[in-house]
């Protein structure tokens, strides 16, 4: 499975954007499928995922209520973030296949595609 993810851009603080990963090879809607972003200097931290089923959801308290994902198509998923701060800026990777118990940790993703970059500032 490959993945690209696309949507980033530069946004104002309080603006939004809407992100997209796309698979090929295998519909992403067999798989788990999870936003993580990283910072400049700063670690991968997990943003959110979606299950397999689509009707459970998670999200990174630094996110909730902020962001929300879904899928759109049978190979894509979406991330629409709304009130965007500064701190919400780095390249936000998608990933699929949780393969673990903990879903919002990276090393539980067997596929991971390039990041987009998304950049919040005034």
């Amino acid at each position: 499975v490959q993945l690209q993810a696309s949507g980033g851009g530069s946004v104002q603080p309080g603006g939004s954007l809407r992100l997209s990963c796309a698979a090929s090879g295998h519909a992403l809607a067999s798989y788990t499928v999870a936003w993580f972003r990283q910072a400049p200097g700063k670690e991968r931290e997990f943003v959110a995922y979606i299950k397999q089923s689509g009707s459970s959801t998670y999200y990174s308290d630094s996110v909730k209520g902020r962001f929300t994902i879904s899928r759109g198509s049978a190979r894509t998923a979406n991330l629409q973030m709304s009130s965007l701060k500064p701190e919400d800026s780095g390249v936000y990777v998608c990933a699929a296949q949780c393969v673990g118990v903990n879903c919002a940790i990276p090393g539980a993703y067997g596929y991971w595609g390039q990041g987009t970059l998304v950049t919040v500032s005034s």
